[in-house]
């Protein structure tokens, strides 16, 4: 995943420091065999995984069964993943039709941690065969994110 440098057009934009924003992430137009292909990549790399409802940790559950579970229920399932070191991600069971996850960069430092998130962007894009944007929580323009099309991660 070299392609894209730390220094060069990353720094910048994935500094935790400098506005304390995690990035979100999301792959439109999706089903629930699109959320079960993820959690499958998800368990298939041995990424470190904690699946949580309210305060209980549960083994993970096929994703049709989480996105079965009532909309207005006051715990919400959320799956915490670690694809690597330095880099959270955390997904978030809102609707099969769009698979919405926020990253935690905090810990991301370096061309090693970028490695790591453009790593984690194409292996969900590619499992998918769709792009995966991110941009600055709360919505906005994506300014990073695996493009199907290029079959890479560019900074957009």
């Amino acid at each position: 995943m070299a392609e894209l440098r730390w220094d060069d057009h990353a720094r910048w934009l994935l500094d935790p420091g400098r506005d304390g924003w995690l990035p979100e992430g999301w792959v439109a137009d999706t089903t629930v065999a699109d959320w079960q292909a993820v959690l499958d990549l998800v368990v298939e790399r041995g990424w470190a995984l904690t699946f949580v409802v309210g305060c209980f940790e549960m083994p993970l559950p096929r994703a049709e069964e989480v996105l079965s579970w009532p909309v207005g229920a006051a715990a919400r399932p959320v799956l915490s993943v670690r694809p690597g070191p330095g880099i959270g991600v955390v997904f978030r069971f809102r609707s099969a039709e769009r698979i919405d996850f926020d990253v935690d960069v905090a810990e991301l430092r370096g061309q090693d941690g970028l490695d790591v998130l453009c790593g984690f962007l194409a292996a969900v894009g590619r499992r998918l065969g769709r792009s995966v944007p991110t941009c600055a929580e709360g919505g906005g323009v994506p300014f990073l994110g695996y493009d199907v099309g290029a079959d890479r991660v560019l900074v957009r």
